[in-house]
């Protein structure tokens, strides 16, 4: 399942566009007017934790992902080098989006926003779709000992996670989606690298001047007859 920039500058998954209820992006350094209007967000802290819109906008609370199952809300979170990861209930008409940094992806927030989304609204897997956006590559994202180690649940095959490495942050987060229940045919992947390519994304590791964020965003449309109010 692919992703490919759209005319704004902002990626998109084909298997969410064939949604015609949905609306979704993820952000680079070129997106005008994204997402274009009120979103509701969360104050990221690199946790596991998500919340849950009723139709409400602007700050909700400390988390890394919301949900909603309200036309016309806009979920919206931030990332440059982080995971950001959109997931849709395609019979319920429920969604989330998820900011997945080392901390948040160490503690499974992929299957957690799965888990809200059953929690919430009966959603469940097979139903679901998601996509990976833009972050920093498996190649380029090198941790310590100490950070790593806490991904080898994740990557039983590997025997270098007990000293420095690199951990692919965007393949954990679709291990765990996988592991939630999510048909990996259904988890739209390959987005480029954040570090990678400059000129189209931020990135942390690069100058004070290029720290600047990137947003992805998801809603149901406004005015679905069908949809479920949360």
């Amino acid at each position: 399942m692919r992703l490919y920039r759209d005319g704004n500058g902002t990626y998109r998954a084909e298997s969410l566009d064939g949604l015609d209820w949905l609306q979704h992006g993820f952000g680079t350094r070129d997106s005008q007017n994204w997402p274009p209007g009120p979103a509701a967000i969360v104050k990221q802290i690199h946790s596991n934790l998500c919340i849950l819109s009723h139709g409400e906008t602007g700050v909700l609370g400390h988390a890394d992902a919301l949900a909603t199952a309200t036309p016309g809300v806009w979920l919206a979170i931030r990332t440059a080098d982080c995971v950001p990861v959109l997931i849709v209930d395609e019979r319920l008409r429920a969604v989330t989006a998820v900011h997945a940094g080392w901390r948040g992806t160490a503690a499974n927030i992929a299957g957690a926003a799965v888990q809200k989304l059953a929690a919430e609204f009966g959603s469940k897997p097979e139903d679901l779709i998601a996509a990976i956006g833009p972050a920093i590559c498996g190649k380029c994202y090198q941790v310590s000992a100490e950070v790593a180690t806490q991904f080898q649940g994740w990557f039983p095959e590997r025997t270098d996670l007990d000293r420095q490495t690199r951990i692919d942050l965007p393949e954990t987060n679709r291990r765990q989606l996988v592991a939630a229940g999510v048909e990996p045919d259904r988890i739209a992947i390959g987005a480029p690298c954040t570090l990678e390519h400059a000129g189209e994304f931020y990135s942390y590791r690069r100058a004070p001047e290029e720290r600047g964020r990137m947003v992805a965003a998801i809603r149901v449309a406004p005015g679905d007859a069908q949809a479920r109010t949360a």
